[in-house]
């Protein structure tokens, strides 16, 4: 064991067909901010990352990939899970996802799963690149 003890997450990395897609996706329908910064070890690269709280997401771009990078870096292999603000309405986000043509995933409704603070209503839907986008509310049915 290395002795190192992970305190949270700082980000991760969307590779994507359309960084401006992504970017307005979920700037849209998860309210993430849309940051410009330059890369670190050239300031000439112009690069772009999706804000919320503390965390963000970079976006690589299909074929223009920073280095470091995964792998397989591909569009449409993520997984992802957000926990949504409280008094977050998920039948209100359906409603706006069945308005804009957006398919809800699981029969159209909230889930109940667990999550890693315990039990949670859950709705998912795939952005532009198919990534799997878990919306997370942490009151059970019945509590909001």
């Amino acid at each position: 064991m290395s002795g190192v003890v992970v305190k949270s997450l700082d980000h991760l990395v969307l590779t994507c067909a359309s960084v401006a897609a992504t970017s307005k996706w979920y700037s849209k329908y998860l309210g993430m901010k849309v940051e410009t910064f330059t890369s670190a070890t050239d300031p000439s690269t112009e690069r772009y990352a999706l804000k919320f709280g503390d965390s963000k997401i970079n976006l690589h771009q299909k074929g223009k990939e920073f280095e470091p990078k995964a792998t397989t870096a591909l569009p449409g292999t993520a997984d992802l899970c957000f926990l949504v603000q409280d008094g977050t309405n998920l039948d209100d986000a359906i409603a706006g996802f069945d308005k804009d043509g957006i398919k809800v995933l699981e029969g159209g409704k909230t889930v109940l799963r667990t999550g890693a603070r315990g039990p949670i209503r859950s709705i998912y839907v795939r952005d532009p690149d198919g990534n799997l986008v878990e919306y997370v509310h942490s009151r059970l049915i019945g509590t909001d």
